[in-house]
């Protein structure tokens, strides 16, 4: 395996100008690993952010065939990393080794859609308004708008996903097919994998002739202040959680020039359980939510925090084979002792709460998480209590039994904004509620039927975003080719000769686009 370095990459070389080091960990034992990090200067992180602007200008203005290259450069670079790599990046996680095998294939497919999408074009979005000097009583100028990326964009890395939403990841695909050069933030939980994939990267970068600055990366736990105010910073991606997101929020909104945070924060993810299903088959449902809510540790932003059902025998069952498949599920590490500490800390809440009571799981001791299984009075959510609306992030759900439709309508309304919501239920069930259909739109960025929410497809058509706290803006997704538009702003020519024109504006298409012209879908020139 090559050497770990240890140094941040700053404009195409390695820096280490700080006195500050830092230590990976074993995530299963605790112990240090053998390599050692720099964190990042202040005088570091002006220079990587500068290097991004330097890169900026050019790289924009590249052909978007050139950054597909390049995307695809660095799909291919992930994909050679190998069982020696994997077995890194378990020790530094504790995820199983088919669970990275995944999850490095789904990080190279994701650079892999957004080089599709760079191919086919329609993320310049170009529209034409051809003029119109006849017009009365006034004519027309000629007016035409497409998309450029933003500029540099900080991406801080996920502690749950080391690759699909860390270096490599989403947020970093995505601005880097909007032209927007990227400084990434590794996170402090796997700052091997980070130098690894980082270096994959690069090596993509140099095969392909990129500018030196597109891609930067610092270690740290105190430099992404600095970074979320550099002025030469003009968004930022972030995964994590609700007080981390908000506070990144808050700074680059205090900024002189405010600048937009695309943070992914806190859901609950609620599943709704409807009568017939439960009749039909509640005890088959309620092995496919257990084993959702423990499949990786519990450790996925869409894990399904909530349970809600209408009161009927059917439903008493259905709570009780949830508490004895839930008692005998194993505890299992966590991706670290901060992470562990935080699901501490969560659960503890829960069994504190006068409200709530513990239906299955046994109190935390050791290094690993105790999967559980409690249960709320509807009050408490009718009341809006904090507490049910906390994500408590590892293998722990909670059940609430409401007594009616009315009452179903009335808990649905306390939600805060989710990134995902379930309906459970049979055609009549769905026939009978389909106006918790339009509730859930209001609440989530993805309604999901019949299925659970721990499978994020990368596609043209996903959402992974919704209403505030699930992200800051939910206007946009962090996962599938839609997460692009984060990273992009428009641009609109008056009157302005052809041949100063972009490709994508061109009276004669030379990129062979589709294009809406004056008010028509057109492939054709004009």
């Amino acid at each position: 395996m090559p050497e770990i370095i240890g140094h941040n990459y700053i404009g195409g070389a390695r820096s280490a100008a700080g006195s500050i080091t830092l230590h990976s960990h074993d995530a299963s034992t605790g112990e240090a690993l053998p390599f050692s990090f720099t964190q990042a200067t202040a005088e570091e992180v002006d220079a990587a952010a500068q290097a991004a602007a330097a890169a900026y200008p050019f790289f924009r203005n590249l052909p978007a065939t050139r950054r597909a290259e390049f995307l695809e450069a660095i799909a291919a670079q992930l994909d050679a990393l190998d069982d020696e790599f994997v077995a890194l990046v378990t020790r530094e996680t504790a995820l199983p080794t088919g669970r990275i095998q995944g999850e490095r294939s789904r990080t190279s497919n994701q650079m892999r859609l957004f080089a599709q999408v760079l191919r086919r074009g329609d993320f310049y979005g170009a529209r034409i308004d051809r003029a119109l000097p006849e017009r009365q009583p006034l004519p027309r100028v000629d007016l035409r708008q497409y998309r450029i990326g933003v500029g540099p964009v900080a991406v801080f890395g996920a502690s749950n996903f080391p690759l699909a939403f860390s270096t490599a990841g989403g947020d970093t695909a995505a601005a880097l097919a909007a032209g927007c050069p990227v400084v990434f933030k590794a996170h402090s939980g796997h700052m091997a994998t980070a130098e690894r994939v980082a270096n994959a990267i690069i090596r993509a970068a140099e095969q392909t002739d990129m500018p030196k600055g597109v891609f930067n990366m610092i270690y740290g736990a105190g430099v992404g202040e600095a970074l979320v105010k550099h002025p030469a910073i003009q968004a930022v991606g972030f995964t994590g959680s609700l007080k981390g997101g908000r506070a990144l929020c808050d700074m680059a909104a205090a900024r002189p020039q405010p600048i937009p945070v695309f943070a992914e924060m806190s859901s609950i993810n609620p599943v709704l359980v409807l009568p017939e299903a439960l009749q039909i088959r509640g005890e088959k449902i309620a092995g496919e939510l257990v084993a959702s809510v423990v499949q990786g540790c519990g450790q996925f932003c869409t894990n399904p925090g909530l349970v809600i059902g209408m009161r009927s025998p059917h439903f008493s069952a259905f709570t009780a084979r949830l508490s004895t498949l839930m008692a005998e599920q194993p505890a299992q590490t966590m991706l670290n002792a901060g992470t562990l500490g935080s699901y501490e800390k969560g659960v503890q809440a829960l069994l504190d709460h006068p409200g709530i009571i513990r239906l299955a799981g046994q109190d935390q001791h050791g290094n690993q998480a105790r999967p559980q299984l409690f249960k709320a009075d509807v009050s408490l959510l009718l009341k809006g209590d904090p507490l049910l609306q906390e994500e408590v992030f590892g293998p722990t759900t909670l059940v609430v039994e409401v007594a009616d439709k009315a009452e179903l309508r009335q808990a649905l309304n306390s939600l805060h904004g989710q990134l995902t919501a379930t309906l459970i239920g049979e055609t009549q069930d769905l026939k009978e509620h389909a106006d918790l259909l339009v509730q859930l739109e209001q609440k989530v960025g993805r309604v999901l039927f019949n299925g659970y929410p721990t499978g994020v497809e990368v596609c043209d058509a996903m959402v992974h975003g919704g209403p505030y706290p699930a992200t800051s803006d939910a206007r946009g997704t962090s996962v599938g080719s839609l997460a692009i538009e984060r990273f992009l702003r428009p641009v609109c020519y008056q009157n302005c000769p052809d041949a100063l024109l972009p490709d994508a504006l061109k009276n004669a298409n030379p990129l062979g686009i589709a294009r809406l012209v004056d008010g028509n879908i057109h492939r054709e020139p004009v």
